[in-house]
């Protein structure tokens, strides 16, 4: 460990269990202090307290509670370097059966709530001129897709845009802003949900052979987080293990 994040404050939003977990307790090893901010209030407790951290209820939907989210790390740490948002929902339903309700409440949590948050944490970024916004996206949607997805893919390529356009921006204040495009990720959810043969059948589809893991993001995350990005703004970073390279199904070559 370089503690890399020493002395820096982070408020991650979704951040109760799995990929947001993983980012969560990266930042603590490289030396940040955390917010843990989720909708999951007892996971999220639990977190909190094994990060020595603070947690905040947080449906980032609703402007009141990204407002309070920052507030909790400028009451409780004192200040804000750093801010991800990572909570998102994916229901899987067909297009021609997607309420318009339905619909809404994808965008409301994934693509507004990815605006609240940068709302919520530029006033303060902003008056220290320097900041650190990091947004988990996807490749489905801006690189691939998969049919149920019609709104969730929608909402990932609307973070691509939002985060181009908030880089810009924010640019004067020396706050920079990126994404990560997540894979198939191995999470605890998906390994409660998903059967063994289904995980399987989604190695297959990997070059690398596997599923990516929390620990995989949150490398990437620490990354962006990091003085060793300074130069890097409005772009996103793929981390698939090489899933959305092959043309076809046919692409590995076996070494002699």
């Amino acid at each position: 460990m370089t503690k890399r994040l020493e002395g820096k404050i982070a408020l991650v939003i979704g951040a109760a269990r799995g990929i947001g977990e993983g980012i969560a307790q990266r930042f603590v090893e490289e030396g940040a202090k955390v917010v843990i901010a989720d909708t999951e209030v007892e996971a999220g407790k639990e977190t909190a307290a094994r990060l020595k951290g603070l947690f905040i209820e947080t449906d980032i939907s609703r402007m009141d509670h990204a407002q309070r989210a920052v507030q909790t790390a400028l009451d409780g740490f004192g200040g804000l370097d750093i801010l991800v948002q990572n909570a998102g929902i994916y229901p899987w339903t067909l297009i021609e059966n997607t309420s318009p309700e339905e619909w809404d409440k994808v965008l409301a949590v994934n693509l507004k709530g990815t605006f609240l948050a940068a709302r919520a944490a530029l006033p303060h970024m902003k008056q220290k001129k320097s900041g650190r916004m990091i947004f988990t996206s996807s490749i489905t949607g801006p690189r691939v897709t998969s049919p149920g997805h019609g709104h969730y893919s929608a909402s990932k390529a609307g973070i691509n845009g939002f985060i181009k356009s908030a880089a810009l921006e924010f640019s004067g204040y020396g706050i920079t802003v990126n994404g990560i495009e997540p894979g198939n990720i191995l999470t605890s959810g998906m390994q409660m949900h998903r059967s063994e043969a289904f995980i399987k059948s989604m190695e297959v589809a990997v070059p690398l052979g596997r599923l990516g893991t929390p620990r995989d993001i949150a490398n990437c995350a620490l990354f962006l987080a990091s003085d060793e990005a300074s130069y890097i703004t409005g772009t996103t970073i793929i981390v698939d293990g090489g899933q959305t390279l092959p043309e076809g199904a046919d692409f590995r070559i076996n070494p002699d």
